[in-house]
């Protein structure tokens, strides 16, 4: 958000609870309702008048541990309703006035996740990742001809606030100290070659590049950061 408001963009930013800072380009809403999502797409339109860049960065993960047999009805509609359904709704709502102007990006962010999905934990939430990537490239070949790109970023494990408190708690759990946690957490993803975490502006930066004029050209594929985490030929 702060990235692109420093290149000068508008952004209307959304979350359940109110900004810390008043801004009257927040919107509180739930994104995993759909009275949520319509609330937010109608702020778009009343308070910008419609949209030129969106970018879908919500996600995360409820389930628990304990592999497929673990995950009931609920929990299976809870990362659905998270990870998949928001982008498709906002998308919905916003992308035909896009379509209508000729130009637009959308960015939707996924997770290496998808192509590394860890059984014990993460079956769910990279289910429903895998699904928001292939909705996105079926997206993008849909409205690109219509002057509209559509773009994934697929991150690995990035440092944010809530990740450094995971890394606490299974430092403690392990008996060792913070950098111990991040390294316990590093190997359960099977290494990064990188020896460390994304940061979240590293991301950022590649989001807000993508939706520059820079990558004009760019559109229906994936861009993973996860340094080198994803092994590759």
């Amino acid at each position: 958000m702060a990235l692109f408001r420093d290149l000068g963009a508008r952004v209307l930013t959304t979350a359940r609870r109110p900004a810390a800072l008043p801004d009257d380009l927040f919107i509180a809403a739930d994104l995993t309702t759909l009275p949520g999502c319509e609330t937010v797409a109608a702020a778009v339109q009343d308070r910008m008048g419609g949209v030129d860049i969106i970018v879908h960065m919500l996600g995360g993960s409820s389930a628990p541990g304990g592999g497929f047999a673990a995950l009931g009805e609920a929990e299976w509609q809870a990362e659905l309703a998270l990870n998949l359904l928001p982008a498709l709704r906002l998308d919905r709502a916003l992308v035909p006035g896009m379509v209508a102007q000729g130009s637009g990006v959308v960015v939707h962010v996924t997770s290496i996740q998808a192509l590394l999905p860890l059984p014990d934990a993460t079956t769910a939430y990279a289910s429903a990742k895998a699904a928001l990537s292939v909705y996105s490239k079926s997206l993008s070949k849909e409205v690109a001809p219509k002057g509209v790109r559509v773009v994934r970023v697929a991150p690995g494990w990035i440092e944010t606030e809530a990740s450094v408190r995971l890394a606490e708690r299974v430092a403690a759990d392990a008996g060792t100290d913070l950098d111990g946690g991040r390294r316990i957490i590093m190997d359960s993803l099977g290494g990064i070659p990188l020896g460390r975490p994304s940061q979240p502006g590293e991301v950022a930066s590649l989001i807000a590049f993508l939706a520059s004029d820079r990558a004009a050209s760019i559109t229906g594929t994936e861009y993973v950061i996860d340094g080198g985490t994803v092994p590759t030929a």
